[in-house]
């Protein structure tokens, strides 16, 4: 996606994980916010140019703030996405309303998005009301403009006293680039945004998730921080975990399925060095699985865990491991991150349902039997304390790098201690990291049975724990 034409040669913004937390806190902030259904997470999209949020025609879509870091001209920000603000709601919607409003108050700059086809409602008077406060931050956007002829309805705007609006279509572009020149004039005014220098690593956040390659072996090899991804399914308590690991009320927590929408991403600097954490909407199975934002949910959260060095895998400890956890579970084993198993709620279980649900991790998530198992309840705070060390683990063995020397011997004595009864391992060479992927040249096949030997003899011999680890077999020139 792009801006629409601009004088100049503008290009369009570009969009990434946030860098460093140093360099993150620097960076202004830009809030987009508005009534429901005004098109606020189409404009995020078309600013950050790519489709970052989640966008449906009805109301109460985007549920939790999505950061994203952006730049316009040389000057980078930080773009929020809130959900709709409303005066009246249920319990849901007054949490999404205070998500909203809070982002306001730490904005340096308040995008006031309005459907200019409506023109002002009953709900923009309650929002404008809210946003007086902060009336020399805010900039009002009139959406949906898409033609000449649709200028003069954007002008009734005006009577909700907080200036003149810039007359855009996010879903074509239109007039895009004039609010980015607004946005930055204000930024520069009020003295929050420096140009970026392009030489600078931290002045340009790296685009997480993108099509060039895989971002994690990427990071990886630039030693970039650990993204941290919290899977499961629908109300297992994974964005209350999530808040309680970040500090801050980030996700909204409500006692209904689906509450979360987008992944959200955050950066923490923790006892084990700056972590990402990246909040996920439950999974549920493909059969319940709607058309629009419960599919782009979908998506959302498995590009969250392909992005991820390693997963969370937030279960119910009431309800036990159920096939859904089974099939979540192979896909992140599948997408070879590392996987930390946490029992939730772990202080409502009685003794027999805990026997119980030790014996299902047992059966039903055999195949990973290299993964840690936490008990903790996310709600009071019982032994979350021992994620991040078991998370620190994880990454730094999910982004090990044996020596060929010390992985050779190891080879010949596995092999020594229980030769092949096909072929036999002449060399070997660790090729790949996150997950450490190993080469076996091989005079002959080698049996499925006797990879899982070596592969646990390696692990067991360089205490690579928590991680996947790939064997790969060449024979005769030919990978197998």
């Amino acid at each position: 996606m792009t801006s629409g034409p601009r004088a100049g040669g503008a290009t369009a913004p570009s969009a990434g994980a946030r860098g460093p937390v140093g360099a993150r806190d620097a960076l202004p902030v830009v809030v987009v916010a508005g009534r429901p259904n005004v098109g606020k997470s189409t404009l995020v999209n078309r600013i950050v140019g790519r489709r970052v949020a989640i966008v449906e025609e009805s109301p109460g879509v985007t549920r939790d703030r999505l950061e994203l870091e952006a730049d316009w001209r040389g000057r980078s920000f930080v773009l929020v996405d809130t959900g709709g603000v409303v005066d009246q709601g249920d319990a849901l919607d007054e949490k999404v309303t205070e998500q909203a409003l809070r982002a306001v108050g730490g904005a340096d700059v308040v995008l006031f998005v309005l459907d200019a086809t409506t023109g002002p409602t009953a709900e923009d008077d309650v929002v404008a009301s809210r946003l007086r406060h902060v009336a020399e931050r805010v900039v009002v956007v009139a959406n949906k403009v898409d033609s000449d002829r649709q200028e003069p309805e954007a002008w009734d705007l005006f009577r909700l006293g907080l200036g003149e609006p810039v007359l855009v279509s996010a879903i074509h572009g239109r007039g895009v680039g004039d609010l980015l020149d607004r946005v930055v004039e204000r930024l520069v005014r009020a003295g929050t945004s420096e140009p970026a220098d392009a030489d600078e690593p931290e002045a340009r956040a790296a685009v997480v998730g993108g099509d060039d390659g895989d971002p994690r072996t990427e990071a990886s090899a630039r030693g970039e921080i650990a993204a941290v991804a919290i899977v499961g399914r629908p109300n297992v308590g994974k964005s209350t975990l999530f808040n309680r690991l970040v500090g801050d009320d980030r996700s909204v927590v409500h006692d209904v399925a689906g509450t979360t929408r987008d992944a959200i991403d955050t950066l923490v600097e923790t006892s084990e060095g700056p972590v990402r954490f990246i909040d996920t909407a439950g999974l549920r199975r493909k059969s319940r699985i709607g058309s629009g934002s419960e599919y782009y949910s979908l998506v959302r959260s498995l590009s969250a865990i392909d992005r991820a060095d390693v997963a969370l895998l937030v279960v119910d400890a009431s309800e036990g491991v159920t096939h859904q956890e089974q099939r979540l579970a192979e896909r992140v084993d599948a997408a070879g991150s590392p996987i930390v198993i946490v029992l939730n709620k772990w202080d409502r279980c009685d003794t027999a349902r805990r026997l119980a649900v030790a014996a299902e991790v047992e059966d039903r998530l055999a195949f990973l039997d290299y993964a840690p198992v936490l008990r903790i309840s996310a709600t009071s705070g019982s032994g979350v304390h021992r994620l991040l060390p078991t998370l620190r683990t994880a990454i730094d063995a999910y982004r090990e790098r044996i020596p060929t020397a010390a992985l050779n011997a190891a080879i010949t004595a596995a092999q020594a201690a229980h030769p092949s009864p096909t072929g036999r391992v002449l060399y070997a060479v660790q090729g790949a990291v996150s997950p450490p992927t190993v080469t076996l040249f091989a005079s002959a096949r080698l049996p499925a049975g006797y990879l899982r030997y070596l592969e646990h003899y390696l692990r067991d011999r360089f205490a690579l724990g928590p991680t996947p680890l790939k064997l790969r077999v060449r024979l005769r020139g030919k990978a197998r």
